[in-house]
C-alpha cells in the first residue's frame, strides 16, 4: 500500500473525509437506505454551494485546481477543522519542490550534544517517526525510543505499547493524524509507501486510521505513561524543530515541578546515572537517591490494568 494509488490526493482526502460526516450532523435529511457512509457526493456539492457535477471532477481528480473560496467552503461542508483546513489547501496548492537553501536528514553535532546534556527524556526523530539520537533517560523512559527504532512501528506492533501507554487508542490515532500532516500532498515519497504499507500489512487499527485521513499539527501534548519501574507518570511532551534540517524535531518529556510525577521521573533518572555518580555523598544527589522516597513513588503511582 503507498501513499496514493493514483496520485489523486486531493480527490482521496475529500472522499475520505465526507464519509466521515454523519448527514443529521450537518443539517440534512436522509430518508431510505443509504449505500454509503456519511455524505453522497451531491450533499457535499449543496453544503459548499458548487455544482454537483464540479465536486465530481474534484473528487475523481478532473480538475485539480479549485479556487480559494471553493476550498473554504469544502472545509465548512466537511466540517474541517484548522488543521484539517490547511491541508485541504495544501493539497490544492501543493509547494514547489525547489529549496531556497540545502537542507539535511543529519542530527547536527551540536543537536545530538545538547540532548546527551539535557537531564530529562530527549530525542530526535525525523518525519518518518525514525528515531536518530536519544539520551539515556529517553531509553530508560521506554526503549522503543532508542536510536535506530521507528515509533510507528513500535506503537502498532510491539505488545508492550498498550501496556506503557494507558490512552494507546488516543495516542495512535493522534500520531497517523500527525504523520499525514507532515507528509502533506506528497504522493512519491518511496520510504513512506514502505513505512504505510508494512503497518497497512501488520495492523488492522492502523490501516483504519490511515484511511480516515485525519490531520493534526505538530503541538505540545501531555501524555501518560505507566513505567514499570517508577509507575505513573504524567509528562508535558514538547516537540521543536531542528532549523537547517529536513523535518528533524527535537522531542522532550518533563514533568510538572513538585508533582509526584517529577519525583518519579528523578528516580528514573537516578537508576540511569553511572554508578560512580550514583554513589557519591547526599549533597551531590539529593532527593534523587532510590531510598525512602523510592518506595513512596512506587505506592503513589501503580500502573493501570
Amino acid at each position: 500500500m503507498g501513499t496514493s494509488e493514483t496520485g489523486n490526493m486531493l480527490g482521496e482526502f475529500l472522499r475520505a473525509r465526507r464519509h466521515l460526516v454523519h448527514p443529521q450532523d450537518v443539517g440534512v435529511r436522509t430518508t431510505g437506505i443509504r449505500r454509503v457512509p456519511g455524505l453522497r457526493r451531491e450533499e457535499v456539492a449543496m453544503l459548499a454551494g458548487i455544482s454537483a457535477d464540479y465536486y465530481l471532477r474534484l473528487e475523481q481528480g478532473r480538475d485539480r485546481t479549485p479556487s480559494t473560496q471553493v476550498l473554504d467552503a469544502l472545509a465548512d461542508a466537511l466540517g474541517l477543522d484548522e488543521d484539517g483546513a490547511a491541508h485541504l489547501r495544501q493539497l490544492a496548492r501543493p509547494k514547489s519542490r525547489r529549496r531556497t537553501r540545502p537542507r539535511t536528514g543529519k542530527v547536527p553535532a551540536s543537536i545530538r550534544q545538547l540532548v546527551q546534556t539535557l537531564t530529562v527524556p530527549a530525542f530526535v526523530q525525523n518525519k518518518y517517526m525514525d528515531v536518530l539520537a536519544a539520551n539515556p533517560l529517553a531509553v530508560a523512559l521506554s526503549p522503543q525510543l532508542a536510536p535506530g527504532s521507528n515509533r510507528l512501528l513500535t506503537l502498532f506492533t510491539d505488545p508492550e505499547s498498550r501496556r506503557l501507554h494507558p490512552d494507546w487508542e488516543e495516542g495512535t490515532a493522534d500520531v497517523v493524524a500527525q504523520l499525514r500532516a507532515l507528509i502533506g500532498g506528497g504522493t512519491d515519497d518511496r520510504r513512506l509507501a514502505e513505512l504505510v504499507g508494512e503497518l497497512s500489512l501488520s495492523s488492522d487499527r492502523f490501516r483504519r486510521l490511515w484511511a480516515r485521513h485525519d490531520i493534526r499539527g505538530r503541538r505540545s501534548a501531555t501524555t501518560r505513561l505507566n513505567h514499570p519501574q517508577v509507575g505513573e507518570l504524567t509528562l508535558h511532551r514538547d516537540k521543536l524543530a531542528v532549523t537547517g534540517t529536513d523535518d528533524l524535531v527535537m522531542v522532550v518529556y518533563h514533568a510538572e515541578p513538585g508533582t509526584p510525577s517529577a519525583h518519579a521521573l528523578a528516580l528514573l533518572g537516578s537508576m540511569t546515572t553511572p554508578e560512580h555518580h550514583r554513589t557519591a555523598p547526599h549533597s551531590a544527589v539529593g532527593s534523587t537517591r532510590p531510598t525512602g522516597p523510592a518506595r513512596s513513588v512506587e505506592n503513589e503511582h501503580r500502573p493501570h490494568d
